[in-house]
């Protein structure tokens, strides 16, 4: 049996296992990872560039993404990132942008 390929981004970073305690998560891993990427792509150097951009895309990302409570502010970022492995979030981007060049969509 053939696996589906993953061709959205949603997708490749919705594998990451959220290791955040049940209280803190206000807002979905997914959700903060797949704005930071965008984010950073669009030019944002920053975690306030990351809420900017999320602000000024947000009915854009509401189209990809369930953000529950809106989108993540700018203190939510770094306390993102620094729950995942880093070797995991490379490999999973490497997925991600080895699937892009053959066709992936968000």
């Amino acid at each position: 049996m053939k696996l589906k390929p993953k061709n959205k981004l949603v997708e490749h970073f919705g594998e990451i296992e959220d290791p955040r305690i049940e209280r803190s998560k206000r807002h979905k891993l997914v959700d903060i990872l797949t704005i930071a990427i965008l984010a950073v792509i669009c030019g944002a150097d920053s975690w306030v560039g990351m809420e900017s951009f999320g602000q000024a895309k947000f009915k854009w990302l509401k189209r990809i993404l369930e953000l529950p409570n809106g989108i993540p502010s700018h203190d939510t970022y770094p306390s993102g990132s620094k729950l995942v492995p880093v070797c995991l979030l490379a490999s999973t981007q490497s997925n991600f942008s080895n699937a892009f060049s053959t066709g992936c969509v968000l």
